[in-house]
């Protein structure tokens, strides 16, 4: 007979076993990071507003030319042609669930989605679609995507004067009914993230405490007076450029940088540098977990061209990836609340020439990523916010 401590070890052993094994699985099952909801699971079917030819941008172009010529240079032209986006997207397996929001409407798809596999919608049932259109995949998110409906074209007025039906459509004033599908993914649910979805932009607002109405087109859309095409009255609407993360300017002029030297005595001396984030009612920097901010001091002594010393603080969303999605930190800037940074020094000798180089760094993708999908990239993936250079005496 097994003695009753014996029951108690092997019943012990096994459950270790199955806890290494559970921890195994975890640490090698693909990951949902975050929710595929009802909107969110297809993508988007449209029909040909009557008078015009196709969906494309190029036809839209031919009336509205300047807000054409505006949506050509933007990140949302180059949702899908994006070297970062193809590298990033091959090296995540290709999901076709990436697709509804780089390029959202069914004829951009080479298939068609019939349904899905799996409760969790992330492996979708595939057939060849008949009427992909290359060129239209190209453009990325086009402009039926925000203003075709039921084959109707919709904006902020209800002008009928077009060769085109269209209609007013309140979303196109709210300030983010329209932007919300593809920048608040969900993520509320056991196995994804428990505090902030990956493009949690409006997310981040919300938990950020700010009284203030979500209104996305207010800074990525300011306002313009010109005529909505040739021969049609002048009236206020918007600029089509949804200038964000990769525009220097405008990380730029969100940002509030103040410097306080201490006072140096004997070679001894300190640094404080205050960051505020003015600009953006989301967290600075937002977005994919990759981007981060960094701050970098540097004393150097420029006669025998040495660093005497160096500190870099690294302000962004730490993430433990597995055996489960935890966000484990996040330094990342909330609006209006300040941070500051220190940084002191001493040196044996104050008659060498020394100075204090100060670096804000914005990194749009951290360089062992870059690394590690592959992505050899021809545009900077980051640039300074903020540089100073201050002899020391």
């Amino acid at each position: 007979m097994f003695h009753p401590s014996s029951h108690k070890k092997i019943f012990l052993a096994g459950a270790i076993c199955l806890a290494i094994l559970f921890l195994i699985w975890r640490m090698i099952r693909p990951m949902n990071i975050f929710i595929v909801s009802d909107e969110f699971a297809r993508p988007m079917t449209m029909t040909v507003p009557d008078g015009l030819g196709s969906l494309r941008a190029d036809e839209c172009g031919g009336c509205h030319v300047e807000i054409y010529n505006e949506w050509r240079q933007s990140m949302h032209a180059k949702a899908w042609t994006d070297p970062y986006f193809q590298a990033d997207y091959v090296f995540d397996g290709s999901q076709q669930i990436c697709l509804n929001c780089h390029i959202p409407l069914q004829n951009q798809q080479e298939n068609l989605v019939l349904g899905f596999e799996d409760k969790a919608r992330f492996k979708p049932v595939l057939k060849p679609n008949p009427a992909f259109d290359g060129q239209l995949q190209q453009e990325g998110v086009t402009c039926a995507v925000c203003h075709v409906r039921d084959g109707i074209i919709i904006g902020p007025y209800g002008d009928t004067d077009a060769p085109h039906p269209s209609r007013f459509d309140p979303a196109m004033t709210s300030g983010m009914d329209i932007c919300r599908k593809c920048h608040v993914v969900s993520g509320k649910r056991r196995d994804t993230f428990f505090r902030l979805p990956p493009c949690g932009t409006v997310a981040e607002i919300a938990q950020g405490g700010t009284d203030r109405k979500i209104n996305c087109v207010k800074c990525h859309m300011p306002t313009v007076t010109r005529p909505l095409s040739e021969g049609f009255p002048t009236r206020r609407g918007r600029m089509h450029l949804w200038k964000g993360g990769h525009d220097q300017d405008m990380v730029r002029n969100a940002l509030q940088v103040d410097l306080e030297l201490g006072p140096s005595r004997k070679g001894r001396g300190s640094a404080l540098l205050t960051l505020t984030n003015t600009g953006a009612d989301h967290f600075l920097p937002t977005g994919t977990p990759d981007r981060q901010l960094t701050v970098e001091f540097l004393l150097k002594d420029t006669t025998t061209d040495t660093i005497i010393k160096k500190k870099t603080y690294k302000l962004k969303r730490t993430i433990l990836w597995r055996p489960f999605i935890f966000d484990l930190r996040d330094t990342r800037l909330r609006k209006n609340k300040p941070r500051t940074f220190t940084f002191s020094w001493k040196v044996d000798s104050t008659e060498d020439d020394i100075l204090l180089d100060i670096t804000v760094r914005y990194h749009l993708l951290d360089e062992a990523r870059r690394k590690r999908i592959g992505y050899r990239n021809s545009d900077p993936i980051s640039f300074a916010l903020y540089r100073s250079s201050t002899p020391i005496p």
